[in-house]
């Protein structure tokens, strides 16, 4: 296992993340940040103050030692490329390298645009469409088709420099972006069926206000849809506040308010010139970009399936010597296809079912007997990537219900505008196969290795195929058979 430190200097912070890196997969153990108003700065006079140079170099001396106390064998450090319009950059840059060693690489526009696309593509299921970027000093259109960059398209104009061609009034922002957005090249043949996916801290910011707004009971930021109702109900909302107010809605950085009423003005006019339906709103970020492409995937074959990544990432920094999370995983898709005339659910419930047996036992960070009780918050807020947000709710109802007593209504009724009707029955009767996949693994070996279901009138037989004695596993196994009875209405026999 290597630590990696990944430092940005953009037009208005200074940030150092530090992961650890084991197998081609990551984990993030520290974030640091210090906001300077670098893009002001520049602006103004195209030159950086001696103030902000010094207090830079400060902080990046304190960065450098928290870097050395961890061992970090390989540092990152990156600059966009706003910091060639400073005509002491160099010298800026020279200055840092000989004080601390670390060396900034300006990324150009290209760069930028494709680590951006890896970012996104490790962060959202989606196979193609086009992911727009609303920055500082740009936004990006770019279109993608099965992890390749098919083109991209830059308009010169973000929540920095908007202000620059016009007043500060919204409705003249959105009437200006439209006319910038051109609609042929890149979107020459967008359709409103595209999947639209929305990164940078303008989306961001966008959905924290929309949730708010919409009442939206989960509060997870990547893969939450935005629709062109919710986004017309946001807009009208900031409009009518001035930036005091906006300063104080809660998750709003305060130095951000008139940088978030540009953001929203911007997606706003994207919403109106494709049309847009809706977007799907991704934590996406420069340096899981830089890290996806420049460290991860050194280790490892490119993926298809994000969730089974997110799944062994997970995995990978919180296994022990005991661990038999893929035992249990590999069990509960095998009793899923067995049992399926039994529990008559649909594929959709597949991917729930993967995430709850793959992380059966995620809260034993909790309580280690108990386990099953703490398992909702654990899911949902795992950072689990390529599960929708009802994907995510119902894989942790159904980690709960491996103990059907823990289940509770009045929580299930938190979030039913996110859930359907129809998942109720379905994570009952899943919590029970990923119980019964847990139960076949007691002796923590894969000695059974496939089961085969026999239904005969009121009762299912489970013959096993094992590797060694599986009689303990057998003997677990019937102690779900109570459980089994009450939500399938069949006795259950294990032999």
């Amino acid at each position: 296992m290597e630590k990696v430190a990944i430092i940005e200097l953009n037009e208005n912070l200074l940030k150092l993340s530090i992961y650890k890196v084991s197998n081609g997969k990551s984990l993030l153990c520290l974030s640091q940040e210090q906001r300077f108003q670098i893009g002001k700065e520049i602006d103004a006079e195209e030159l950086l103050s001696p103030k902000t140079k010094n207090e830079i170099l400060h902080i990046l001396k304190i960065y450098r030692k928290m870097i050395e106390s961890y061992e970090v064998s390989k540092i990152i450090s990156v600059t966009n490329n706003v910091i060639l319009r400073a005509r002491n950059y160099r010298g800026f840059l020279d200055e840092i390298y000989n004080n601390t060693g670390i060396n900034f690489t300006i990324l150009s526009e290209e760069e930028y645009i494709k680590y951006l696309f890896y970012a996104v593509v490790n962060s959202i299921d989606s196979a193609k469409g086009i992911y727009i970027y609303v920055g500082a000093y740009s936004s990006y259109v770019i279109k993608y088709n099965r992890r390749a960059i098919l083109g991209s398209e830059v308009i010169p104009y973000g929540t920095y420099n908007i202000f620059e061609n016009g007043d500060k009034n919204i409705d003249e922002i959105v009437s200006f972006m439209k006319k910038k957005i051109s609609l042929g090249g890149v979107l020459s043949d967008f359709d409103e069926d595209s999947k639209v996916v929305g990164i940078g801290n303008a989306f961001l910011s966008l959905g924290k206000i929309a949730k708010k707004i919409q009442r939206y009971p989960l509060d997870v930021d990547n893969n939450y849809q935005l629709s062109s109702e919710i986004m017309n109900k946001t807009y009208d909302f900031i409009k009518g506040l001035d930036l005091e107010k906006i300063r104080k809605i809660k998750g709003i950085s305060y130095d951000d308010a008139d940088k978030i009423v540009a953001g929203v003005a911007i997606i706003k006019a994207f919403f109106e010139t494709l049309p847009l339906k809706e977007v799907s709103i991704s934590t996406a970020n420069l340096r899981s970009g830089i890290l996806n492409q420049s460290v991860l995937n050194s280790s490892q074959e490119r993926f298809n399936d994000l969730l089974s990544n997110s799944l062994e990432n997970y995995y990978e920094f919180n296994k022990n010597e005991f661990s038999v999370n893929p035992s249990v995983y590999n069990m509960a898709i095998i009793l899923f296809k067995q049992l399926k005339v039994m529990h008559k659910l649909p594929r959709f419930y597949v991917k729930p079912l993967r995430i709850a047996s793959f992380m059966y036992d995620c809260g034993k960070c909790i309580n280690e007997e108990d386990y099953a009780k703490y398992s909702i918050e654990k899911i949902v807020f795992s950072d689990i990537k390529g599960a929708t947000h009802r994907e995510l709710l119902i894989a942790g109802f159904i980690a709960l219900c491996q103990n059907l007593d823990n289940f509770s209504l009045n929580e299930w009724i938190k979030y039913k505008d996110i859930l359907m009707e129809e998942d109720l029955d379905a994570v009952r009767k899943l919590g029970i196969i990923v119980k019964l996949a847990v139960a076949l693994n007691a002796s923590g070996k894969p000695v059974i290795q496939d089961i085969v279901c026999d239904i005969l009138g009121d009762s299912i037989i489970m013959k096993t195929v094992v590797e060694g004695d599986a009689s303990f596993e057998i003997l677990e196994g019937m102690k779900v058979a109570q459980d089994y009875k009450k939500v399938y209405k069949k006795s259950l026999q294990i032999i």
